[in-house]
Parts: C-alpha cells; structure tokens; sequence
C-alpha cells in the first residue's frame, strides 16, 4: 500500500469500541434521532473520535445488507469526523427496516445529529455541575 492511499483508510482504532464501551454510552450517552439512525455521543478518555455501528436483524435479515450499511456509515464518519466533536464516542443505531442509506445524506445527518447530542451532553453535565 502506498503512502497516499493510506490516508484514505479508517484505522481499526476510530472504530472500534469494546463492549463496556458501549454498555456506557447507552446508559450515560446523550441521543439524538434521524431519519434513518439514532446517534449516541458520550466524550471518551482516548482523546479522538471512535465510531461504534448497531445494525440489528431488524434493519436486514441478511448479513450482506447488513454490512453494506455498516460500510456507508463507516464511510459518512471517516469523510465527517473533522466536522465533528473531539473527543467523542459516537455510536450510529440503524433505525429503519429496509434501509438503503446514500453516503450523502448519511454524511449531513451524522453531523447534524451528533452536534445536537453533544449540546445535550454539555447541557446535562452544565445542570449537574450546577447541583
């Protein structure tokens, strides 16, 4: 591999979260809701943004459909993520049976979503500083 083709590769370690990863953000993560996904934001310790994907049985019953969503999402994040929060921990929950996501709009729906659950995470952790 070239050194420039290189650079257009999302490394394993922007995506990829461990169980307890998960496990915290859904519990103390901040959500927010599109058309076609759900975005969970919580800031990590790491420094850099990971992307965690939940495309469940119920998006598509097969594996191949699956996965093509999984590529798309994975993609709106590598091209998105220096529009996004630092530092975060940004799960992406397929929320639509059938879909058939375009990078394109995944793309402006990432960002959107997960600058509206990040002012939500900052707007809880400002009340509870409050307290």
């Amino acid at each position: 591999m070239t050194e420039s083709t290189s650079t257009f590769r999302l490394p394993l370690r922007r995506h990829r979260m461990g169980r307890s990863d998960f496990q915290r953000a859904y519990s103390r993560g901040r959500r927010a809701r599109g058309d076609d996904f759900t975005v969970v934001v919580i800031p990590n310790a790491v420094g850099r943004q990971r992307l965690g994907l939940s495309v469940g049985k119920r998006c598509w019953k097969r594996a191949v459909r699956r996965n093509r969503v999984r590529r798309v999402f994975r993609e709106a994040f590598r091209l998105t993520r220096d529009r996004l929060p630092p530092g975060i921990d940004l799960i992406m929950i397929a929320s639509t049976p059938r879909l058939e996501p375009r990078l394109e709009p995944c793309r402006e729906q990432l960002e959107r979503l997960a600058w509206k659950a990040w002012r939500r995470w900052e707007e809880a952790a400002s009340k509870e500083r409050r307290r």
